[in-house]
């Protein structure tokens, strides 16, 4: 009975001793998974669109024109491209796109942006960025805000018939008018 209960009882804590070890978790990202929905999910509304990106952080870096160089192509934020996903054609920034799932990326100006949705998706940053698989390209006026956004974020704003899809990091802001 004594070889049963010490058997038992070395098998526990084996079993947790190991069990313990299995568990380690990678360090967190330091530029976050983040997805934005228009209609947001608290709304009675059917989705328009989704919107997968991760979250850079500022840490006291020049954005803008520094870390992400104007007039060239740009992810639009960390790690894989954005995706973005129309449940229904929608009219992007004056021209039509399509119901589908696109990569969406983007062109900073110092007052200007090109705001680009493109076909190929799961690509990692924009290295392989092909403008022949550009869907639409739209301009956008990037605008100064008086406050600085630590995180690159992406929220929709409603402005009539119109949502505005608004761009922000640091103080600069871009938005773009869609229709559904």
């Amino acid at each position: 009975m004594k070889n049963l209960v010490s058997l038992t009882l070395l098998s526990v804590l084996f079993f947790t001793a190991h069990i313990g070890n299995a568990q380690k978790f990678s360090k967190l990202d330091k530029s976050p998974l983040d997805v934005v929905l228009y209609p947001s999910i608290f709304s009675k509304s059917d989705v328009k669109v989704k919107i997968i990106y991760s979250r850079p952080q500022k840490k006291g870096r020049e954005i803008f024109g520094d870390l992400v160089k104007y007039d060239k192509v740009w992810r639009t934020g960390a790690n894989e491209s954005v995706e973005i996903t129309f449940y229904s054609d929608a009219n992007f920034g004056g021209k039509q796109v399509p119901a589908g799932t696109y990569s969406l990326f983007t062109i900073p100006g110092k007052n200007q942006w090109t705001i680009i949705i493109n076909k190929v998706l799961n690509k990692w940053g924009a290295y392989s960025y092909d403008k022949n698989e550009d869907v639409v390209r739209v301009t956008a006026t990037s605008t100064t805000a008086k406050d600085a956004l630590e995180t690159f974020g992406i929220t929709f704003h409603k402005k009539g018939d119109t949502v505005q899809m608004v761009l922000g990091w640091d103080t600069t802001r871009v938005g773009v008018p869609i229709q559904f």
